[in-house]
């Protein structure tokens, strides 16, 4: 069945387009066409004047709605992500395993991919967040789990290349030959929680790192003599994930790093269980993490993910950080689609590609969301 979005501001990936409808049918978008050519014999749905934009993708979701990826490995958790998603506008997510057994990375794989198989485009595959990573800038990941990728967990990696799709690692830790081969088996790897210097990255990068996570934090910072981890990224243009609640990232870093990176720089959430839900404190693989003012921190005040959604680091970046509403939506759609090599499908309002969109009001409020097709109204 075919229907139309009508009466919206529509972002199509590229542009803000006044006067124009958006027409669905069997899960994609059919055309984007001037309102006076819709037919009256369509079925229309009225947005009221909201902004109909592609579905938001998140690359780096720890959990969201009161759960975690970690701790407890079910299909219904990962269905709560899900929905908590869709209440903040994002369409396609990619779970995030943090730093934990090889017992448990094993089961995170089997859900996420019994997950995968069963719910369309919603999971982009699970990203690995560690164990392979810097104990210097170890963040809120356990020191006691953080080990060296030896060749049998490498030929793990590898074989399950259907569910795992991104892997954080630290690359002065991990053989130059290790990231070429992962690259090589589809999986994306990202530099993060690495205390390497500018020479160590770049020929990571070299090597295959096709992404840096969560920019700034938990990296060896740019000085005047050893440019470190994000000198690597800026002097390489690398896709870049920054979280933008904030409290990570100040403000004037977000607008040089949209200025360095352009399209590349992509909004995440490194959300966890505080994101869309009404809690005061979760546990973090063991930790107890605190959330107050919004912000997810454990006993020693280090930083434990946020509470973020999607939508909320679209509307910081236009009215805190001072981006255009055009860039903030490319950030949260057409970029971490391009990054993953998936922006045939997702980031753009166009004829062919999924129908996983979102519209949102003047205030920022999601009214109502499509995810392959499926359509639910807030």
């Amino acid at each position: 069945m075919m229907y139309a979005l009508t009466n919206a501001l529509v972002f199509d990936g590229c542009e803000l387009l006044n006067g124009y409808s958006v027409l669905i049918e069997d899960g994609q978008v059919s055309s984007v066409v001037p309102n006076q050519q819709v037919s009256p014999q369509i079925s229309s749905i009225d947005l009221n004047g909201a902004v109909l934009c592609p579905g938001f993708v998140d690359l780096q979701l720890n959990g969201c709605g009161g759960v975690m990826l970690n701790g407890e490995f079910t299909a219904h958790n990962l269905e709560v992500m899900h929905n908590s998603n869709l209440r903040s506008g994002t369409t396609n997510f990619m779970p995030t395993l943090i730093t934990t057994n090889d017992e448990e990375m094993e089961q995170a794989v089997e859900v996420s991919r019994a997950h995968q198989l069963s719910h369309g485009t919603a999971n982009l595959g699970l990203h690995l967040e560690g164990p392979y990573l810097s104990v210097d800038k170890k963040g809120i990941h356990s020191e006691a789990l953080i080990r060296q990728l030896n060749q049998q967990r490498l030929r793990f990696l590898l074989d399950n290349n259907d569910a795992i799709k991104k892997i954080t690692l630290a690359p002065e830790h991990v053989k130059l030959t290790t990231i070429s081969a992962l690259k090589e088996a589809g999986i994306l790897v990202s530099l993060g929680h690495t205390n390497a210097s500018y020479q160590q990255a770049s020929e990571a990068i070299n090597a295959g790192v096709g992404f840096a996570t969560h920019l700034y934090n938990a990296m060896s910072p740019m000085t005047g003599r050893e440019p470190g981890v994000v000198g690597a990224i800026y002097d390489h243009n690398l896709f870049a994930g920054i979280i933008v609640d904030g409290h990570h990232v100040a403000d004037a870093n977000v607008r040089i790093a949209k200025r360095l990176l352009r399209h590349k720089l992509c909004l995440v959430t490194d959300a966890t269980a505080a994101a869309g839900a009404d809690i005061s404190s979760f546990d973090f693989v063991g930790r107890k993490i605190t959330v107050q003012d919004g912000i997810c921190f454990g006993d020693d005040g280090t930083l434990g993910g946020s509470a973020l959604t999607m939508i909320g680091a679209v509307k910081n970046c236009v009215q805190s950080v001072g981006l255009s509403m055009r860039d903030s939506l490319r950030m949260a759609s057409l970029y971490p689609a391009t990054a993953i090599s998936r922006d045939d499908r997702f980031g753009r309002i166009k004829a062919g590609y999924s129908a996983n969109l979102t519209a949102f009001d003047q205030d920022f409020n999601v009214t109502l969301t499509i995810s392959d097709g499926q359509l639910t109204r807030f």
